[in-house]
């Protein structure tokens, strides 16, 4: 008898699915039977992304999304409605980050775009995914924040803070939403191995640069895209329905 996947048959949206943990999360959860919507700010690579999931036999679809603009979040949940008739998933993991420098260095051109994709996007999948959630009786929230939120390093003081609104913003919507069954958790990496690498560490990417960073990891590692996509399957996993509100903690001990 064939042993069921762990998401078979769950319709999943991650944002920033074309790239770093975005990607990662898409391709695990299609391989564990999940059905996905790749949605990017770039149409090609979530296009890419999309295609190769569906070479490997899995079914997932493509959309473009600026995550800030309320217009396209509804058109990436219509997508998903219309090709998969359901949403049981909504991963917000599009993100940025200002290079790592002192805080009055940040024009406020900059500033507002950051608070625009990494926590106004929280309000519109809310807005555009509760109706959703509650009309089929349940979902599920996974927002991607950082251990920047729990241990601000120096340089990334308006990132840390808009990090910081994504583990309050899950939590409040944890606590408000659970009695009609739609859940909500957050997931804080350390810093990782991804694109935006040297966006965090403000410097270029030696190995000697790396050792600072490195030196406050215990576990002495960088966080992969892996670490976070298997956070993810866990938290996504119907298994976990009584897990709600928990801000988990990707880290390699770095938090402790």
């Amino acid at each position: 008898m064939k042993t069921p996947r762990r998401l078979e048959g769950l319709v999943a949206i991650v944002t920033g699915g074309a790239s770093g943990f975005g990607e990662c999360i898409s391709r695990n959860f299609a391989t564990l039977g999940a059905r996905i919507v790749v949605a990017d700010l770039k149409l090609e690579k979530a296009q890419a992304v999309a295609s190769a999931i569906t070479a490997d036999g899995h079914e997932a679809v493509a959309c473009r999304v600026d995550v800030a603009d309320s217009a396209a979040m509804a058109a990436m949940v219509a997508t998903a409605l219309e090709r998969f008739g359901r949403i049981d998933v909504m991963v917000n993991n599009a993100g940025m980050s200002h290079d790592n420098r002192p805080m009055l260095e940040v024009d406020e051109a900059f500033f507002d775009r950051l608070y625009q994709v990494n926590v106004k996007s929280i309000y519109l999948s809310a807005q555009h995914c509760v109706p959703v959630f509650r009309k089929q009786g349940g979902g599920c929230f996974i927002n991607i924040g950082s251990t920047a939120a729990v241990r601000p390093r120096p340089g990334l003081s308006w990132y840390n803070g808009s990090k910081g609104a994504v583990t309050l913003l899950t939590k409040s919507l944890a606590v408000e939403l659970a009695p009609e069954n739609i859940r909500a958790n957050s997931i804080n990496p350390a810093i990782a191995d991804t694109p935006l690498l040297t966006t965090f560490m403000g410097t270029e990417d030696t190995p000697e640069n790396r050792k600072k960073f490195l030196a406050t990891i215990p576990l002495g590692r960088l966080c992969q895209a892996k670490d976070v996509s298997n956070a993810a399957v866990f938290l996504a996993d119907p298994e976990s329905n009584f897990i709600t509100g928990v801000s988990l903690d990707v880290d390699g001990g770095r938090c402790i």
